[in-house]
């Protein structure tokens, strides 16, 4: 069996669908499995569905050889993405090939290559993964390295040259999942401006020309299959060797900020794909923060304590699937300031993702920093549920109760900043009341006066008090029944 290739697509009388010519419209830094199953399998289906013609070039944003960039440059730009979920309960598996990518680059040894795509009249859209570090300014940076170190120094670098060679402004796509990402990267370029001491038109440029959008995206990629049987299995079901496929799941959003005139920009809306364009990208944030996100701290604490390891298990066990449904459906969707059929339909995909067949989502994974995470998830939703209908939401006061009980058994998941972890062994042996009013008037939550929602200390002590007597499944069978 042949590795992948165009000649060998050709060879196989190959039926689906692939593109070998196309303009080389989008500069790509980042070569990892997030923009490989997400960003570029919607250009390529947009090439397939809209007769976009549109190529990709990747460019590493760090130094070194990548085994992904050397293998997609010997397989064309090839490659495989396997979507795998479910969808309305009934298990989906899709195989889509990617043909969207031209090639990679090497800027620190291409840098001529890097320059002459920047000023390219065909050069479209930048877009970007470099992880929530890598939007970071470096005042070490200097205009004449080739390249610039960091990513916004290396695309400020781009976008003077652009500028220079009086082409047109392009569109900038940030998919770091930092808050306000296209703020974040443009204040980073600004940085440079005023560093490198650039002219006064080229800021101009940037900021009236090019467009540096605020964006949210949402897709669990899985990453590279680890199983060499099934690796095998699918390469014979496909016909090819593949040595840089990559799996997610089906469900997909990218929420990109901005106006009408950018939807027409993008190939997206034409392809029929999830990639709204919308003025703010910030509901769509809090919806997926208080629900997707607020759903799995709100349970995995209790569920770990109740023996369970992965999400999928947890999805399989009617008590933990009924606590965090009721938890959404009654404490958390009604409160929130956001179309209530849209957050609906939103949460109804959730238990669908969570219950995905081939991915094993680890609990562990998702407790790491819970304290933090039920700051930023849960407590905003427990707070303004409070303030709406008057009383204590069951569940997510129930959550808060089983963080604190995950936190004092010693359990091995645990795993939280130092100051963290010494203040829960320091109290590690306090009565339940102790324990509360400890936590409630500490460094974490002292600011967040949790002691004045009425009711709120005495409950939590009376759901640490069964825990520890009955059980963190019985904590969840418990809310299930209790009325609001």
């Amino acid at each position: 069996m042949e590795q992948l290739s165009y000649d060998t697509l050709k060879k196989m009388n190959f039926k689906g669908f692939y593109q070998e010519k196309g303009t080389e419209k989008v500069m790509q830094f980042g070569q990892g499995n997030f923009l490989r199953a997400f960003a570029d399998v919607f250009f390529d289906i947009a090439n397939e569905k809209t007769g976009w013609n549109g190529k990709i070039v990747v460019v590493k944003p760090r130094q070194g050889h990548s085994y992904v960039c050397d293998e997609l440059n010997r397989q064309d730009g090839l490659y495989t993405v396997l979507m795998r979920g479910r969808e309305n309960g009934e298990k989906v598996e899709q195989t889509r090939l990617v043909s969207s990518i031209s090639r990679c680059i090497y800027p620190d040894e291409q840098f001529d290559e890097l320059m002459k795509l920047a000023v390219s009249p065909d050069l479209q859209f930048i877009i970007s993964n470099t992880t929530e570090a890598g939007i970071a300014f470096d005042e070490h940076c200097n205009l004449y390295d080739k390249p610039a170190t960091s990513y916004p120094g290396k695309l400020t670098q781009v976008l003077y040259a652009r500028f220079a060679a009086y082409q047109p402004g392009v569109v900038i796509l940030p998919c770091e999942l930092n808050d306000h990402n296209g703020d974040m990267l443009l204040k980073a370029i600004d940085d440079y401006m005023e560093l490198w001491e650039l002219p006064e038109d080229f800021y101009d440029y940037v900021h009236k020309e090019c467009r540096v959008c605020n964006t949210l995206v949402d897709r669990i990629v899985s990453g590279a299959i680890r199983d060499d049987n099934e690796l095998n299995r699918i390469w014979n079901e496909n016909g090819y060797v593949d040595k840089v496929m990559v799996a997610s799941e089906i469900f997909h959003v990218w929420d990109i900020e901005g106006d009408s005139e950018l939807e027409k920009l993008l190939p997206f809306k034409q392809a029929g794909l999830n990639c709204p364009v919308v003025p703010d990208v910030n509901p769509y944030k809090l919806r997926k923060v208080r629900i997707l996100n607020g759903a799995h701290t709100g349970f995995v604490p209790g569920a770990i304590l109740a023996g369970k390891h992965i999400v999928r298990e947890c999805m399989e066990d009617g008590v933990i699937r009924g606590f965090m449904n009721r938890m959404l459906n009654e404490e958390v969707l009604p409160i929130l300031p956001l179309d209530r059929e849209d957050c609906a339909a939103f949460a109804a995909s959730v238990q669908d993702r969570f219950n995905n067949p081939f991915i094993d989502h680890q609990l562990s994974a998702i407790a790491l920093n819970t304290t933090a995470k039920w700051k930023e998830r849960n407590l905003p939703s427990l707070r303004d549920y409070v303030a709406k209908i008057g009383k204590l939401p069951v569940c997510l006061t129930l959550s808060f109760a089983n963080y604190l009980a995950l936190y004092i058994s010693g359990n091995e998941a645990l795993n939280d900043d130092k100051a963290v972890m010494d203040f829960f062994a320091e109290h590690k042996g306090d009565a339940p009341e102790t324990l509360v009013n400890a936590v409630l008037h500490s460094s974490f939550f002292a600011a967040e006066q949790l002691f004045e929602i009425p009711g709120f200390n005495e409950k939590t002590v009376e759901n640490l008090r069964f825990i520890k007597e009955n059980g963190a499944y019985a904590a969840f069978a418990r809310a299930l029944a209790e009325e609001e």
